[in-house]
């Protein structure tokens, strides 16, 4: 336990087939939406309406640490779960995916994700199961490689030994621009079974504002990849643009969709992400109140965030916080929080970077000291097992 003392999208389409300052010159508040787009805009619109009324999550909630799974994790940094139950963790700097079972927490080493090509925070980053797991066995990863940010799936063979379960990565996108930092690397299957991403601008601050790029974004696919139909432009994976490091996705109990990020300097962000629109980096940082850009839901002084994972569970978001050692509750009032957030576990397991809702009221933390910004100590890194209300 820590002592009580962080291309082109037409062109990328086409592939899938075969720190510092930027000019905001060109930048635009918002997407030129097509006829389909509209249409799917109104759609979402009368949903809403329709959309019965939601209680309001209870201002206060709780956390109580059940149980250590498992411990001696080495830089962890994506987690997914399996249909029985049992965890997948990635290593960003091994480049590995590991199972753990998640009754006894006992870890059996799937094999190396090949291409991995880890630096600063790039690496093995965001795993996820596919929804036809149960038929397909097919495991998702981001990951970077010496030119890119990529996602690719792999065939999990379970009659075959320990280090040798992971088939040949089968590229579905290539061409995510990579940086030393900014890399995104969040995966997640969304309600419609659509394979969503966050990206990063890779320090490159103009990025996020081009709509032509898949940096600073997040995406919306089909599993293999491909742009889905009623996407804010034809033929295009970008969702929503303007983001500056996206590390955490996750749905609410109304299939809508949340995002944390990074700030620079200012403010991290948690946003309910529609398509569209823009979340203003560089533009705007925080709840800046600038016209044609999306504010945040809630936003917090970086020394207090630095956001990665998020899940929903009991009517809030929970968000894991790197620099600030701490997690979040956010309670949700459909689409605003309901009140303040809330602080647990501040300080006590070090810095925190996955959270991953296990049903009912227990969610899953996994901890990051050892990512190199961390003072790791004995058990270093592990994933809790949490009850939260």
């Amino acid at each position: 336990m820590k002592r009580s003392a962080g291309t082109a999208v037409g062109a990328a389409a086409a592939l899938l087939l075969a720190t510092g300052c930027s000019s905001d010159e060109g930048v635009g508040p918002a997407f030129e939406r097509g006829p389909s787009s509209s249409a799917a805009s109104a759609s979402a619109s009368a949903s809403r309406e329709a959309a019965p009324a939601e209680s309001p999550a209870p201002a206060k909630g709780s956390v109580k640490v059940v149980s250590t799974l498992t411990e001696g994790l080495a830089s962890p940094w994506g987690l997914a779960a399996l249909p029985d139950g049992d965890l997948l963790v990635s290593s960003r700097d091994e480049g590995t995916i590991t199972r753990v079972d998640a009754e006894t927490g006992e870890k059996t080493v799937m094999g190396s994700v090949p291409g991995v090509a880890p630096a600063g925070e790039g690496g093995l980053l965001g795993i996820a199961v596919s929804p036809a797991y149960a038929s397909d066995q097919l495991v998702y990863a981001y990951f970077t490689t010496a030119g890119d940010n990529r996602i690719a799936r792999m065939f999990h063979d379970t009659k075959k030994p320990a280090g040798q379960q992971l088939g040949a990565p089968d590229t579905v996108l290539r061409g995510i621009p990579k940086g030393t930092v900014h890399n995104g690397g969040r995966i997640a299957f969304g309600p419609d079974k659509m394979l969503y991403a966050g990206t990063g601008e890779t320090g490159d601050t103009g990025l996020a504002q081009d709509k032509e790029s898949l940096a600073g974004k997040i995406l919306r696919m089909t599993p293999d990849g491909q742009p889905v139909h009623g996407n804010p432009e034809p033929d295009s994976l970008v969702y929503s643009l303007g983001h500056r490091n996206v590390q955490g996705l996750a749905w609410d109990s109304g299939k809508r969709l949340w995002a944390a990020e990074f700030g620079q300097n200012t403010w991290d962000e948690l946003n309910l992400i529609e398509p569209g629109k823009n979340y203003g980096w560089p533009v705007a940082e925080g709840k800046a109140g600038k016209a044609g850009y999306v504010d945040p839901v809630e936003q917090w002084r970086t020394g207090e965030a630095s956001p990665s994972g998020i899940a929903y569970a009991r009517g809030s978001i929970w968000m894991a916080g790197l620099r600030g050692e701490r997690l979040w509750r956010i309670p949700l009032a459909g689409r605003e929080s309901s009140a303040d957030p809330q602080a647990f576990l501040e300080g006590e397991y070090g810095r925190l970077r996955t959270v991953l809702a296990a049903g009912g009221n227990r969610v899953w933390l996994v901890t990051s000291e050892t990512d190199t910004r961390g003072t790791p100590g004995p058990g270093d890194d592990r994933i809790l097992l949490l009850e939260v209300s």
